[in-house]
């Protein structure tokens, strides 16, 4: 299944069916009076967060969607039927936006939440409606109201534990390959990763959802390399893994670049919990790679950091147990 993280649509409730303007005719009653019947409701529109979905492709080849319109009324004072509801199913975790994304209209981040996007049009009146001492015989009747239309942005925002940043080739998606049962694409160039992949990890009687977020680069908050809309997906998880390649000879530089990328874009990023991972300790001297954690800890300072070879499973279980420490510490 391909991954779909943002679409546009176009949504219409249902137009409310007419009323009716008929009279009462029976064999031997005279003066048969009104009897026209209302029409029926428009279908609403709503959306409906499903749980074990994590893309929006459903929503990339049809882009509009209409409900059902109400029924006419008819004689006997017979009301019309009312339109059915639309559901969309959407992944949970996706927010509703307005056309120009100024308004957001709900968040669905709750399995099985509804939200009504768009209300049916009411039904028309009956010309039963509009008999009065002075008007025994009314041939009006009212139209249906139309429903409601809009177009929306359906955006997703992953709902994980743990997200993975860093920079391209840092070691992210070999890490949740050695952590977890996904087998995202890992290959010796950069943004291999075009996508958000998602992993589940088991910390005894515990088990922690990942997301593997692509590469970023100094400039992503103004669209260099992939840009930072995926951060968006970071911004459910409560605690961010930054990654760091070991064999780069400045760890301290590319740390505050990705922070800085990551306050740029906002969303509370930088106020989450975080751990430091330095990848790759196997390719490294001994002797330079302590010399570069100590620069390293003088700048994040009480921030947890771990040094782990994800391609040679060098510190992988002292990893798991370090985040398990850090989410019970933060839960207290």
């Amino acid at each position: 299944m391909k991954f779909l993280d943002r679409a546009k649509i176009y949504i219409k409730a249902g137009d409310g069916g007419n009323g009716s303007a008929s009279f009462r005719r029976e064999k031997y009653i005279e003066y048969g009076g009104p009897n026209g019947g209302d029409g029926g409701r428009g279908g609403d529109v709503v959306f409906r967060a499903v749980p074990n979905v994590n893309t929006l492709i459903d929503y990339r080849f049809k882009s509009n969607f209409n409900a059902q319109r109400g029924q006419n009324g008819s004689g006997q004072m017979r009301t019309g039927k009312s339109g059915e509801t639309l559901i969309l199913s959407v992944p949970t975790g996706t927010v509703i936006l307005s056309e120009n994304e100024e308004i957001e209209y709900a968040d669905l981040n709750t399995d099985g939440m509804e939200y009504r996007a768009a209300r049916g049009g009411n039904g028309g009146w009956g010309n039963l409606h509009f008999k009065s001492p002075t008007n025994r015989s009314p041939t009006q009747a009212n139209d249906g109201l139309p429903g409601e239309e809009r177009t929306v942005i359906l955006q997703l925002k992953l709902i994980a534990d743990i997200g993975l940043v860093g920079f391209p080739n840092a070691g992210k998606s070999t890490l949740l390959a050695a952590v977890t049962a996904a087998r995202p694409k890992i290959a010796n160039y950069p943004f291999t990763t075009l996508h958000p992949q998602l992993g589940v990890m088991y910390a005894h009687d515990r088990e922690f959802v990942l997301v593997d977020l692509p590469g970023l680069i100094k400039g992503a908050h103004q669209g260099v390399g992939l840009g930072d809309r995926f951060l968006g997906h970071a911004e459910r998880t409560k605690t961010i893994l930054h990654i760091i390649d070991g064999t780069e000879p400045d760890w301290v530089t590319r740390y505050k670049t990705i922070r800085h990328e990551m306050e740029s874009y906002g969303g509370g990023l930088t106020d989450k919990p975080e751990m430091i991972i330095v990848n790759k300790m196997d390719a490294e001297n001994p002797e330079m790679w302590k010399e570069r954690m100590t620069k390293l800890k003088r700048t994040a300072r009480g921030k947890t950091i771990v040094s782990i070879s994800a391609a040679g499973r060098i510190g992988i279980h002292e990893l798991i147990a370090a985040i398990e420490k850090e989410f019970l510490k933060n839960e207290k």
